[in-house]
């Protein structure tokens, strides 16, 4: 019989996905994974088989918390029990200045972690763009959702598609995210949000 494994899956996956969100994929070596998980490297590679599947483990995750926060907030409200008080302006405005204040309090300003596999040549490969993609796709989605919601109600203009419209905007969000990994300038940031928005 094999023996039972002696640390938890679940956080040596924590472990590595912050080590790879800091430092990039080609950034991390093995002997980092190992200082951060605890784990030598014969049983790292024996749980999880390579550095690169860890990697793909850790986007898996990143998707089940981080990205799912983001998802939550926006679907919080997508149903017709919201309360009258409730404005699809104002969700999308908090999704932003929300991933403001997240980016500007990071000191390693490490952005989002699926912006960043999808820009590092490194550790893309067809399973890791998948992993990307489905984020992207999730939250695309849910703005459409949103968007619809908004053009029903006559609170956002009606002119243009609900899936036209989210696209547009998440452009605007991945950007206004990959801006605030270079600069300290909170009024650019903030115009990039009412630029958005004016755009809705």
């Amino acid at each position: 019989m094999s023996r039972p494994r002696e640390f938890d899956d679940q956080a040596v996956v924590d472990a590595a996905m912050a080590v790879f969100w800091e430092k990039g994929y080609e950034g991390t070596s093995t002997q980092d994974l190992c200082e951060r998980t605890g784990l030598g490297r014969g049983s790292l590679y024996n749980a999880f088989g390579s550095k690169h599947r860890l990697y793909e483990e850790a986007l898996r995750r990143y998707a089940e918390v981080p990205a799912r926060a983001q998802l939550d907030l926006l679907a919080e409200s997508d149903s017709a029990s919201a309360s009258e008080s409730w404005s699809v302006r104002e969700r999308l405005r908090d999704l932003m200045l929300g991933m403001i204040e997240v980016d500007m309090a990071d000191p390693g300003r490490r952005g989002c972690l699926a912006l960043n596999a999808a820009t590092e040549p490194g550790g893309r490969n067809e399973a890791v763009a998948a992993l990307v993609h489905r984020q992207f796709v999730d939250l695309e989605q849910a703005l459409c959702r949103l968007v619809a919601v908004g053009q029903a109600t006559g609170e956002l203009t009606a002119g243009r598609p609900p899936l036209q419209v989210a696209r547009a905007f998440q452009s605007a969000y991945y950007g206004l995210r990959v801006l605030a990994k270079v600069t300290d300038d909170r009024d650019a940031l903030l115009d990039v949000v009412e630029g958005a928005l004016a755009a809705l």
